[in-house]
């Protein structure tokens, strides 16, 4: 079956230019991605592309040949420019411009003007460079990315591989002969450019969304002054992981860890003071952590550490090079900054947050209770509960 080129243009040009509009909308109304922005550029460069490409057809041969494979060049550059803004990077403006540069230099000789195939060639290698420039931008990143970037990179390596095919199959005859071989590879070139350009903007858009969505909820379950787990983060993440430890039968142990006479400090010294206070032990006490552990605020000046495969003595060597770091930092004066841990383990509570928390508070009080500044281990008792302590 032959395929209409005219009609199959015309199609092109309206949803690829319908698109980059809703595209350029979801940008302006609502989150502000830039990666959107340059998508939307992407596509409505694309749709003029080829309707400057068209003019062809009424006899504008040098605006088609030379400002509509331009614009094409332009319009590659931004598809590679919006995968390099998502991944991270700012627009690399020279390689932007060098495509469509590149080209009008080559048409000013007239060689390559008046040859086809050597037009089909340079066109068809930056359109599969700039392709091959946006996928690597997204794999480079892929780790930090933290979202699926299977489809997007599936379609620019197609749209890739689809025109270094062109190289071997387009004659370059889409309009003098129309049932010729050649057309039928345009109408088939058309077909395959719209439906990646609306492809790419939906995965684009999806990316972008699934980005934003674990933005969110990262700010959910974490804390704003330090930028450690909140509360909910770390009874979340300690479950999983005490969960985990049970069906490895793995002891685990947690340090309950609350900053001394910060009421004071903050009274003597000022809320900044307090803030740089709950930083700086953030910043400590996280460098001690491993990667398999949990860390979090869960409190006011209150942390919890859960240590995965730790027991008692482990637990307490982690917790004394933690109170001796903190109580030696320079700070606005002398002999303020201190912490009391309580340490509970999985072989007195079980694989048991809640447990472990009580066993561990009780600890902790017991530690004020004997001048601050130390670490005291649990030692359950029947139906004791974590009491208050200041």
């Amino acid at each position: 079956m032959l395929l209409n080129v005219p009609t199959l243009v015309a199609v092109d040009l309206y949803v690829v230019t319908l698109v980059g509009v809703l595209m350029a909308f979801a940008w302006h109304s609502g989150r502000r991605d830039p990666t959107l922005g340059y998508m939307s550029a992407m596509l409505l460069l694309a749709a003029l592309s080829t309707l400057l490409i068209g003019l062809r057809s009424v006899g504008l041969i040098g605006v088609s040949i030379i400002l509509g494979n331009m614009v094409m060049m332009l319009c590659c550059a931004m598809l590679w420019t919006s995968m390099r803004v998502f991944a991270g990077r700012s627009p690399h403006w020279p390689g932007i411009g060098a495509g469509a540069l590149v080209w009008l230099l080559l048409c000013l000789w007239p060689a390559f003007y008046q040859s086809m195939p050597a037009r089909i060639m340079v066109n068809s290698a930056a359109t599969s460079l700039y392709c091959l420039l946006a996928a690597f931008e997204l794999w480079r990143s892929r780790r930090q990315l933290e979202v699926s970037l299977r489809p997007t990179l599936v379609l620019l390596l197609f749209h890739a591989s689809f025109y270094s095919v062109r190289l071997f199959l387009d004659r370059g005859t889409p309009f003098a002969i129309p049932d010729g071989p050649g057309a039928t590879f345009f109408a088939v070139l058309v077909f395959e450019t719209m439906l990646i350009a609306v492809g790419l903007a939906f995965t684009t858009l999806t990316m972008v969304r699934d980005r934003a969505e674990l933005k969110l909820r990262s700010a959910a379950l974490s804390d704003p002054l330090t930028g450690i787990g909140n509360r909910r983060a770390f009874m979340e993440s300690g479950e999983r992981l005490l969960r985990l430890c049970a069906e490895r039968d793995e002891t685990v142990a947690l340090l309950v860890c609350d900053l001394d006479n910060f009421k004071r400090l903050n009274d003597a010294f000022g809320h900044p003071a307090g803030d740089q206070a709950l930083m700086e032990f953030s910043r400590i006490t996280a460098s001690r952590m491993r990667r398999q552990d949990v860390f979090g605020r869960i409190g006011g000046e209150e942390f919890a550490c859960l240590l995965a495969e730790a027991g008692t003595e482990a637990a307490c060597q982690v917790a004394e090079r933690i109170r001796r770091e903190f109580a030696e930092l320079p700070f606005i004066a002398d002999g303020m900054l201190s912490v009391s841990i309580g340490v509970a383990t999985s072989a007195e509570a079980g694989h048991d947050l809640a447990r472990l928390l009580a066993l561990a508070d009780q600890a902790l009080y017991l530690a004020k209770s004997r001048g601050r500044n130390r670490i005291e281990r649990s030692t359950p008792r029947p139906g004791a509960e974590g009491r208050s302590r200041g």
